[in-house]
């Protein structure tokens, strides 16, 4: 039998493991906290990156509802923390660092969390939207991502109105896993988020125009079951186009999913896999 790891062995060790990441992530945030993002501006820079809207109240299999209302009041609260924020050369955006512990104390409800293969509520539930948000509009820039964690290998729930690929989701957990942008490049970029009744909204902007564009698209996606268990495999390309020319510079392979899909897959058309053609 495989041996468990400190945090596994009860909610307790779970706990302290837990806080002595905290620990751990607050002391190197320290050391670093001159590189961090952290300067606003009100006023628009005038190139638009990418622009995207993200439905907030999502039917997510059997969630309930409450959660979903709560999450959209923790939306509410944490994107002023974020919006304005410049990204000038040099600098790091870090989502916690600037969002801070989203505890009730603040305002913070018990939204939907993830946590390892089922959800469950949590105070401050639903951030993981916004930096789904902030990591697609990324995507389409020349920033550099440097820390990006993935609900990896899961499936969670069916799709609903989906218009982003699979696999460009992120995970976060406050503050020892984040997400985390580099400007690596010459000009300052700005990030806009804010609520509307019905969305989550962002803009990437920019003070002078980025030379190329970026498109992010999803192939070979079907669903298979394998040895009984059910499994959506695809993957997510990311093209860079020049411009000027409007030719394709470079396609880069950036995520390849197999993950096991954990909701009801009776409406799916699945394609049968057995072992002898895997390794074929």
């Amino acid at each position: 039998m495989k041996r468990k790891l400190f945090c596994e062995i009860s909610p307790l060790t779970y706990a302290i493991s837990e806080k002595k990441c905290i620990i751990v992530r607050s002391l190197k945030n320290i050391c670093c906290a001159n590189h961090f993002a952290k300067t606003r501006e009100e006023n628009r820079l005038p190139y638009v990156v990418y622009k995207h809207n993200s439905l907030i109240r999502r039917r997510l299999g059997n969630v309930d509802m409450r959660l979903q209302e709560n999450k959209a009041v923790n939306l509410t609260i944490a994107s002023p923390k974020i919006t304005n924020i410049l990204i000038r050369p040099g600098e790091t955006f870090s989502f916690w660092y600037l969002v801070g512990n989203t505890t009730a104390k603040k305002g913070y409800k018990e939204g939907l969390t993830i946590f390892a293969d089922h959800t469950e509520p949590g105070i401050g539930g639903g951030m993981c939207q916004m930096t789904n948000l902030i990591h697609w509009m990324v995507l389409h820039s020349d920033l550099k991502i440097t820390e990006h964690h993935h609900h990896d290998g899961l499936d969670l729930f069916p799709d609903f109105q989906r218009k982003i690929p699979f696999g460009t989701g992120t995970s976060i957990m406050y503050n020892y896993l984040d997400y985390r942008f580099k400007n690596t490049t010459n000009r300052t970029y700005q990030l806009i988020v804010y609520t509307t009744p019905e969305y989550l909204c962002g803009e990437l902007r920019t003070d002078s125009p980025q030379n190329n564009k970026y498109h992010i698209s999803a192939k070979n996606v079907f669903f298979s079951r394998e040895k009984g268990v059910v499994y959506r495999n695809g993957e997510v390309y990311r093209k860079k186009i020049d411009n000027r020319t409007e030719r394709v510079v470079e396609e880069k392979l950036i995520r390849r999913n197999h993950a096991k899909v954990l909701y009801d897959t009776s409406g799916l058309d699945i394609v049968e896999i057995d072992e002898a053609e895997k390794t074929l």
